[in-house]
């Protein structure tokens, strides 16, 4: 049953929230002061109809938007967009109690997101395309507005040529294609592992496509090409499906942050540094030291340090800081501390570093709450949150990038 409701303002997911008698109602697509008609299911609803629109209303660029649910704000106007999204982050400080200075947002979406994740599923014919918003139903897409010029027609076809290759099994497929320097780095997963004469069609299919690289679930099938990626002065060919800034500009942008709060820090380590994004942009002014969970990652990041002259010293750890956080000797042996965390956070090791003598902490992340919680630690230990920076890389949607350069008030005597 349609009613009508008056938004209030926006939530953090980008929802317009209107409060009503009941309790507040969480509308996608509608913006502060509009008047609209909605079904609402519980405390979610439908949008049915603006009736009054709102003036930093504008027509979305993509024809799937409202359906597909890899977007959230093409309906807002940039400015008005720009300012709420930067909002959020000091919404999330501001409810952390943690002073702190916020920049302006940075748009880094650049040309686009150089990775894109398909989804293939037969519960009928083959459909090929994104989630829809909250859901399991799949938007058939020909085209992706905010990929990169590369992927942005191509990647739907290449997931659906391998969906047609493997649909006799009529498994879930989640095929996850990177645009490389050197061709498309594609891995499948949700299928399982493959031997024989399908891992053989795999292979010639990699040809007729002309992929770089292909693989399953991380095991590589065939590599026809090193998948490389520009690092600085380095070159690295991440593991098969391993983790990736959303765009090209996002990890330049995120790098150039972490680069300057360094400065001349002689001695830095990168906790939780994947293939070395930033590692290797930081030695080439400073000895690193680099740890990471996953081997095939520390393995990357060591070749292409090793291959790329004039570094400064690298040395690569592989272990898992959740379990085994850096301790109070190993961490007084450096100038600056950099993190960038999954998006749980780090917890344990900012424990850890609360109670060190580090002079300096830059910490990335991917959630403003969860950066605000061990932020929280860190102050507590000693430090003060001096700016954060938002990243905006994750454009059009909810997500946003956060850098923050955190400085002992007193730094602690060595021993």
């Amino acid at each position: 049953m349609a009613e009508t409701v008056t938004i209030n303002r926006l939530g953090a997911k980008a929802d317009g929230v209107a409060e009503t008698p009941s309790g507040p109602v969480f509308v996608p697509y509608a913006l502060p002061g509009e008047t609209v008609a909605i079904e609402r299911d519980g405390a979610r609803a439908r949008l049915m109809e603006v009736l009054t629109p709102s003036p930093e209303r504008e027509e979305p660029f993509c024809e799937y938007f409202g359906e597909c649910g890899g977007c959230a704000t093409q309906h807002m106007r940039h400015g008005f967009y720009q300012a709420w999204k930067r909002g959020t982050v000091e919404h999330t400080f501001g409810q952390a109690r943690i002073p702190v200075e916020t920049g302006a947002l940075i748009d880094a979406h650049g040309e686009g997101r150089r990775r894109v994740t398909l989804h293939v599923r037969f519960p009928d014919r083959m459909h090929v395309g994104y989630m829809a918003a909250r859901s399991h139903q799949i938007v058939e897409i020909a085209h992706c507005p905010i990929a990169e010029p590369a992927l942005k027609e191509k990647a739907p076809a290449l997931a659906k040529a391998i969906g047609e290759h493997l649909k006799s099994s009529r498994k879930p497929l989640d095929i996850q294609i990177t645009d490389s320097e050197t061709g498309y780095d594609v891995d499948i997963r949700g299928h399982g592992p493959v031997e024989g004469k399908k891992r053989l069609g795999l292979i010639n299919l990699a040809a007729d496509l002309d992929l770089a690289r292909l693989s399953v679930h991380g095991d590589v099938i065939v590599e026809r090409r090193p998948p490389a990626i520009t690092v600085g002065r380095a070159s690295v060919v991440p593991p098969a499906g391993a983790f990736m800034q959303a765009t090209q500009l996002g990890e330049e942008t995120l790098a150039a942050l972490v680069v300057e709060a360094c400065g001349k820090a002689k001695r830095v380590a990168d906790l939780f540094s994947g293939w070395g994004p930033f590692a290797l942009r930081l030695a080439e002014r400073s000895d690193v030291h680099a740890v990471e969970s996953d081997q095939g990652a520390v393995s990357a990041l060591d070749k292409a340090a090793r291959n790329t002259p004039g570094l400064r010293r690298v040395t690569v750890e592989a272990r898992d800081l959740f379990r085994r956080p850096l301790l109070l000797p190993e961490l007084n042996a450096f100038d600056a501390v950099v993190l960038d965390p999954p998006r749980a956070g780090a917890e344990a090791q900012v424990k850890q570093l609360a109670a060190s003598k580090v002079p300096l902490v830059v910490s990335v992340s991917c959630d403003p709450a969860t950066f605000a919680r061990d932020a929280a630690i860190l102050t507590a230990g000693g430090y003060k949150l001096e700016t954060v920076t938002p990243v905006d890389q994750f454009k059009h949607s909810p997500h946003v990038e956060v850098v923050g350069v955190l400085r002992r008030d007193v730094v602690k005597k060595r021993r």
